[in-house]
């Protein structure tokens, strides 16, 4: 999972520490966005993507949040929960 804020980021870094009270990552932190995409997956059936949509466009605040996830078998995919 990549978390990080946008203010300072350094060209071509992806995320760097959440820590709560430094920006958009508190509230990843804060609503245990990892468990949650996992026991989407495992509870309703629900495959990766639709997981990851789920709890980033229904579960968070708004904000400027973006996802990468990989499943156990490998599969990856990405949500962002703000317009391009």
């Amino acid at each position: 999972m990549s978390m990080g804020g946008l203010m300072n980021k350094m060209t071509g870094c992806i995320g760097d520490s959440p820590l709560i009270g430094s920006g958009e990552g508190k509230a990843i932190i804060r609503s245990t966005l990892a468990r949650d995409v996992a026991a989407v997956m495992e509870f309703r059936g629900a495959g990766l993507q639709e997981a990851i949509d789920y709890c980033v466009k229904e579960r968070l605040d708004e904000g400027f949040i973006g996802l990468i996830a990989v499943s156990g078998t490998g599969e990856r995919n990405h949500v962002l929960n703000a317009d391009a």
